[in-house]
């Protein structure tokens, strides 16, 4: 059962393939999702993330940087690629991936941010068609497991 994260909480993250582990301190609770262009070619999509007061890699060394901007630079695994955070150049801001912590469902989804550059094609309340890990599975790999 999803328990709720707190301010001042910290959670362990990760990326995919273990490479960067770290411990984050929670600043807000609530999730936000980017839909910037920058944003959605970083992810592949929606960067869902909580706002972090500080983060502590076990291997600093595994973190790749990327200077996207001006005032923004974003990090990921240099092993498996995986978009694990983004922050201000002036320490002010971090944001970290909610996909990166163990259960992405303790922070409750409330904020938008560029929502004029979100695309038209999706609002997060479609009808769509859903399929189990299972049902992937069958039908793109037969034979594999879950």
């Amino acid at each position: 059962m999803t328990q709720p994260a707190e301010k001042g909480m910290k959670q362990a993250g990760q990326c995919l393939c273990s490479a960067v582990r770290f411990d984050a301190t929670i600043a807000d609770a609530a999730m936000g999702a980017c839909h910037c262009a920058m944003c959605r070619r970083w992810s592949g999509g929606v960067f869902l993330s909580v706002a972090c007061t500080y983060i502590v890699m076990a291997d600093p060394d595994a973190l790749g940087i990327y200077a996207s901007s001006e005032w923004g630079e974003r990090g990921f695994c240099k092993n498996c690629g995986s978009s694990l955070l983004w922050r201000s150049k002036d320490g002010a801001h971090l944001a970290v991936s909610i996909q990166a912590f163990a259960d992405p469902g303790a922070f409750p989804f409330v904020t938008q941010i560029f929502i004029e550059e979100k695309p038209a094609s999706y609002h997060f309340s479609e009808a769509t068609r859903d399929m189990t890990g299972a049902q992937v599975f069958a039908a793109f790999a037969p034979g594999q497991d879950s």
